[in-house]
């Protein structure tokens, strides 16, 4: 693990007012998943400005920067991704004050795409070079329903190349290097419906359904050692005026686990669960909306090295101790695959996935730091 240089720390040092300035420029481009069209082309086109040939985007709206790449089977990824969680197609509100910024997506993950891309404009302004095969990934569809296309992209692109991966997203308090596998789905219930009195005793949806997420409610988690289970309705929707009984309800529901057997034990008791409610004679439609990964078989010893120089590097930066955890993450894909991946953090913030989420404003250099020094290890400085 090597120390960052006096001419990394003059870079970085003189880097605030611009890191600040891409970080709104960004947090004003809407970019729901699957509509990451406007963000990605920004990027690439900042990417090109500073000098990154070779960079395109790719058919899952992935801002790829490939360097040193051609013919090598020792590619380390470093990404973070361009999508938020938010559906808003017009600019999100964005203000500051003193200590804090304020704005849907600044943190999660706007913050740490903006520090990467100032990690990539070091390399690119003094011309280094790779010890390996880097590539340089601002992903989409990291979020919810983007169920982690931008990465399964990547992985496929660059099937059995891939010797490590990095995701930036979260704070630097923690890294991720296990897996919270996850299954969404879209449960519709129909039936006859009708006018709330002159069909009086016709089936409701509304009944049926809410049948079936009580008894999902009652069920019991796996108990396994170690691990952690959950589960989730999340939306509801349906029917048609007060005095009409629904012909149609729909709600999505998700479990989650970080070991693979408890996952299979949900998704079995979830399947008997929807036989019983098809045998009182509704029609139940299921669609699987995402699908996560746990771990798969990753060679320990590498993970293991990646997650203590991460966790040293972050706690070197923040004087913060970090920890290891578990999670949902673009590191679900490569883990999965057999290929070591941690997710780093590089910020203090609050609020994620709310519309108050806001950023400290003294933990951005800080991060910055953390993701340079994390880069720049594959390069000679």
């Amino acid at each position: 693990m090597k120390e960052l240089s006096e001419r990394a720390l003059q870079y970085l040092d003189g880097c605030n007012e611009e890191t600040f300035e891409l970080l709104e420029t960004l947090c004003k481009i809407p970019a729901p998943s699957h509509h990451e069209e406007k963000r990605a082309e920004f990027c690439l086109d900042w990417f090109k400005s500073q000098g990154a040939e070779g960079a395109y985007i790719d058919e899952a709206l992935n801002v790829v920067f490939p360097m040193n790449c051609e013919g090598r089977d020792d590619i380390v990824i470093f990404m973070a991704h361009t999508d938020t969680v938010f559906p808003d197609m017009e600019p999100l509100p964005y203000t500051k004050d003193d200590e804090y910024i304020y704005c849907p997506g600044v943190c999660d993950d706007t913050v740490c795409l903006v520090q990467m891309m100032m990690a990539v404009k070091y390399v690119l302004k003094n011309n280094l070079k790779p010890n390996c095969g880097m590539l340089f990934v601002a992903n989409a569809c990291e979020e919810g329903l983007g169920n982690l296309k931008g990465v399964r992209q990547i992985m496929k692109d660059y099937e059995g190349r891939v010797a490590a991966l990095y995701t930036i997203d979260g704070g630097y308090r923690h890294i991720v290097n296990a897996c919270v596998g996850s299954h969404r789905y879209r449960v519709t219930v129909e039936t006859e419906g009708g006018h709330s009195y002159g069909a009086f005793g016709n089936k409701n949806a509304i009944h049926y359904m809410s049948d079936l997420v009580c008894r999902l409610y009652e069920q019991e988690v796996p108990k396994k050692e170690g691990t952690k289970t959950t589960y989730n309705v999340g939306i509801i929707e349906g029917g048609t005026s007060v005095n009409t009984i629904a012909q149609k309800v729909s709600a999505m529901y998700e479990y989650r686990s970080d070991d693979k057997e408890c996952l299979a034990t949900m998704q079995a008791s979830f399947e008997a669960e929807i036989e019983k409610t098809k045998a009182k004679g509704v029609e139940v439609t299921v669609e699987l909306l995402g699908e996560r990964p746990c771990s798969g078989n990753v060679d320990e010893a590498v993970l293991a090295k990646m997650s203590e120089e991460c966790m040293a590097i972050q706690t070197k930066h923040s004087g913060i101790p970090c920890v290891a955890e578990s999670g949902s993450t673009d590191a679900n894909i490569p883990l999965s695959l057999g290929v070591p991946a941690v997710c780093i953090g590089s910020y203090v913030g609050a609020g994620v996935h709310t519309r108050e989420e806001k950023l400290q404003i003294s933990s951005v250099p800080i991060g910055t730091k953390i993701v340079t020094e994390m880069v720049l290890n594959y390069f000679e400085d």
